[in-house]
């Protein structure tokens, strides 16, 4: 029996905060199980959202200064979590995802901020980030990266829907699992709800009472990226440059700007099932179609229900801290994997040449 107690660090898109999640991890008779042990959500002060949001257009010089004094805060972050918890010394190792500034795989590149050898010094512990360099090296698209949690620790469910800052699924096949970006869907919703002097839009109440313009949904519904293929995987840019000029374009009210947003995450999410179906021939899941929803999305009620109206399917919507810290739990595992040298990124996910062990490694 192989066992790991791995610390996982999550910075999504959406900006609501850094998750922390303590877990462990056990290997035996071949099979992977976990226990959450200990989770947290840190929000961003302002003045962090504010840099994160102007990172994508600022000089080099001001990238790397931000890059290593997020390391040194996600590492403050960790030290106290550990403190509060009781967990010094008994923590094996890091994993951080880090913050998102750039995701171009066609050109080659992507950035996640938050210096790994800072954290590392600031927690005296090795930790392992940079978990997308090496498949995207490879050809990939090097996104989604947490389906090997979902082929591994989460197999009983054919679909895994991730709804967070962008959304993404996850679908087996008999011997594998394919997964990409369907849409963006908080980093929109939560920025439209700002607008109204709300962090988000609980359990989708302003979408409920607002009212969906199907001249946006259509508009919406018909940009390109929606038409590719999968593997894709979108960056940040998407909604900066695309989804929030078009938006702008109709005089509507905030209200019913969420409320369409809201259909079109949902009527994606419907459209992409099916692309899935089209192409699938798997005999073991035949007829299933359960859907595990994680992600803060998923407390999202009407968009749930709109969900459910759309695909005919039943949505699972997992304890809430499942539902939380599902991403955090995954790159902790991915961590894991990595220490063992392991495979944890799919090129039938990403459409990478190989399978890649991703990540690199600073120790203290």
């Amino acid at each position: 029996m192989d066992q790991y107690t791995v610390i996982g660090l999550m910075s999504g898109s959406s900006l609501d905060g850094l998750d922390i999640a303590c877990c462990t991890f056990t290997k035996e008779n071949n099979r992977w199980t976990f226990r959450i042990n200990h989770t947290d959500v840190v929000p961003y002060p302002d003045e962090w959202v504010q840099e994160l949001r102007s990172l994508p257009i600022a000089t080099a010089k001001k990238l790397w200064e931000a890059h290593a004094a997020l390391g040194a805060y996600f590492g403050q972050q960790v030290n106290r979590f550990m403190e509060r918890n009781g967990l010094r010394g008994k923590v094996d190792f890091i994993g951080s995802h880090g913050h998102t500034i750039f995701h171009f795989p066609e050109k080659k590149f992507t950035t996640q901020i938050g210096d790994g050898a800072a954290l590392a010094a600031t927690v005296n512990l090795p930790v392992v980030c940079d978990f997308r360099s090496a498949d995207i090296a490879d050809g990939g698209q090097g996104t989604p990266i947490v389906p090997i949690a979902d082929k591994l620790l989460f197999a009983e469910y054919k679909y895994c829907l991730n709804i967070g800052g962008i959304a993404n699924i996850s679908s087996k096949t008999d011997d594998n699992i394919i997964a990409f970006d369907i849409c963006p869907a908080n980093q929109v919703l939560n920025l439209l709800a700002n607008r109204l002097g709300k962090e988000y839009d609980e359990d989708g109440k302003i979408a409920a009472e607002g009212k969906v313009c199907d001249d946006l949904l259509r508009k919406l519904n018909s940009l390109d990226y929606y038409s590719r293929l999968f593997p894709k995987s979108l960056d940040n840019s998407f909604t900066r440059e695309t989804i929030l000029p078009l938006i702008e374009e109709f005089q509507i009210s905030t209200e019913d700007k969420i409320s369409t947003f809201t259909e079109h995450i949902a009527s994606q999410i419907n459209n992409h099932l099916a692309l899935i179906q089209q192409h699938e021939s798997s005999a073991r899941f035949r007829g299933q179609s359960k859907i595990l929803a994680t992600g803060g999305g998923a407390f999202n009620r009407h968009l749930i229900h709109r969900i459910k109206h759309h695909t005919g399917v039943e949505v699972v919507v997992p304890d809430p801290e499942l539902v939380k810290y599902k991403e955090a739990l995954a790159i902790a595992f991915m961590a894991v994997l990595r220490m063992r040298n392991e495979v944890n990124v799919l090129r039938s996910v990403t459409g990478a040449a190989r399978d890649s062990v991703g990540g690199a490694v600073f120790r203290p």
